[in-house]
């Protein structure tokens, strides 16, 4: 399958479905938690910058910048979902991966990565050392 996506990426589709279906799913939960983070700032810039006085120019390129990472992010979650597909795994609107819900078996009912005995509140946290998927 060909993927042109309109960002750079870290990986193309092909590597991502090298990927172990675990690896994939921990991957799409930790950018949609960093997208929610980053949404949150956005937020919190809009207000500093619709209010008078308020057109700081770092501000400005901080919520600039901010678009570009989620349209990013978005764009590599459409990349790891698509990889999913490719593995057989059904995605359907009954769950969501961020959530904890089963994915294919790899996410237990009660909301346990069956492979690395973390709930997926703990998988959702960001760690310091966390940077991703790495190729």
């Amino acid at each position: 399958m060909d993927y042109k996506p309109r960002y750079v990426q870290p990986f193309t589709l092909t590597e991502a479905i090298a990927l172990d279906v675990p690896v994939i799913t921990e991957e799409i939960t930790r950018l949609r938690n960093s997208i929610q983070r980053l949404n949150d700032t956005q937020s919190i810039l809009e207000k500093i910058l619709t209010q008078p006085g308020g057109k700081d120019p770092e501000m400005s390129q901080a919520f600039e910048e901010n678009k570009t990472v989620i349209g990013s992010q978005q764009e590599r979650i459409t990349i790891l979902e698509q990889a999913l597909r490719e593995k057989g795994v059904v995605l359907d609107g009954h769950y969501s991966l961020s959530t904890g819900s089963k994915a294919a078996g790899d996410i237990s009912s009660s909301g346990s990565a069956s492979n690395t005995g973390r709930s997926t509140d703990e998988i959702s946290q960001p760690d310091v050392e966390d940077d991703g998927v790495y190729l």
